[in-house]
């Protein structure tokens, strides 16, 4: 099952760049960049990674974004991760950036995108690898923040093809950036939102009807509403699942009590990500691993959650149709 599942060629459609920076990188950036850190060693900083909730986790996750300054940096992260897509036979990748975390340190716009996007046009010329940039909210942030960093997005909307919403959900329901993401959609970018990971189920039902969201990130709460259970398996509204990060922040104890093999199972479109890697224990593979060990499951099973995210993903029917071909031939062999 290990071979079947490291061979098994997979769409990451929930993962954070900045969550994405590994010890040894935040090292050698702080080095280069002269940036203090308090820990003085990687292995360290991988000690301080005990997380009792998601606060927790975004109060060093912001603190190690520190050491990215120049867009330099923003492609040393970026490519650092594609070769970790390519160990891990990721074919195509949709990641999440918070140029608020930058911004708010005084790096532009440009400098985090500029150099986000020139690793993502390398990655695909040179390791065949696919993507998407979507630009997310900090949401325990202001509305007026919100928009201007969308107002900073629309000279780069080539480079850009979606809006979210991340950081810490209590308290910070959608209907609180319902303008940002109605003036988003009207400049053309597709939706999505962090909802039901903290959060209770009421957030996933109001990321839909007042963000306009195509694809709920983790929405692992639904189950508290039978009735949002039923609408998502009937209208197929993705549900991008991260494994490891929830058990990590205690939304789930165990893998074991995890939900995402039971909502496969009940029809409802999951998918399998990493989210915050680097500080989770994980990339792609050892998120399935993880799921297929506590759980379980068929091969078909297994690849279904392959299927689910390139019907989930943001490209061309064309493209969709090429790695649905490549995933089926796997699974045949």
């Amino acid at each position: 099952m290990k071979e079947f599942i490291y061979g098994l060629p997979k769409v990451e459609l929930h993962l954070h760049i900045e969550g994405s920076l590994e010890p040894e990188l935040m090292f050698e950036l702080a080095q280069r960049n002269q940036v203090q850190i308090p820990y003085p060693s990687p292995q360290a900083v991988r000690d301080a990674y005990q997380f009792h909730n998601l606060q927790s986790f975004l109060d060093i996750y912001y603190q190690g974004a520190n050491v990215l300054i120049h867009e330099q940096d923003f492609f040393d992260l970026t490519w650092a991760y594609l070769l970790r897509c390519r160990e891990d036979n990721v074919v195509h990748t949709e990641i999440f950036f918070d140029p608020q975390t930058h911004t708010s340190r005084g790096i532009a716009f440009e400098t985090v995108v500029n150099g986000i996007h020139r690793a993502l046009a390398q990655g695909r010329e040179t390791l065949g690898i696919s993507s998407q940039l979507i630009m997310c909210f900090l949401r325990h942030l202001d509305e007026a923040s919100a928009f201007e960093t969308l107002t900073q997005a629309l000279p780069h909307k080539d480079k850009i093809v979606g809006v979210g919403l991340d950081s810490s959900e209590q308290g910070h329901p959608p209907e609180k950036f319902h303008r940002v993401f109605q003036h988003a959609l009207n400049e053309g970018f597709l939706t999505v939102a962090h909802a039901g990971e903290e959060g209770p189920s009421q957030n996933i039902d109001d990321a839909l009807a007042l963000l306009g969201t195509t694809r709920i990130d983790h929405g692992v709460r639904c189950v508290e509403d039978e009735a949002l259970v039923a609408r998502l398996i009937a209208s197929q509204v993705p549900l991008t699942v991260c494994p490891l990060s929830n058990t990590k922040l205690k939304v789930f104890e165990t893998m074991a009590h995890h939900n995402v093999v039971d909502l496969l199972r009940k029809g409802m479109c999951v998918t399998l990500n990493s989210d915050d890697p680097a500080y989770f224990g994980g990339y792609m593979n050892a998120n399935f691993m993880a799921v297929a060990e506590a759980h379980p499951m068929s091969r078909e099973e297994i690849a279904q959650f392959t299927f689910n995210a390139i019907e989930a993903s943001f490209i061309s029917d064309g493209e969709k149709a090429r790695l649905r071909a490549m995933t089926a031939s796997y699974l045949a062999q």
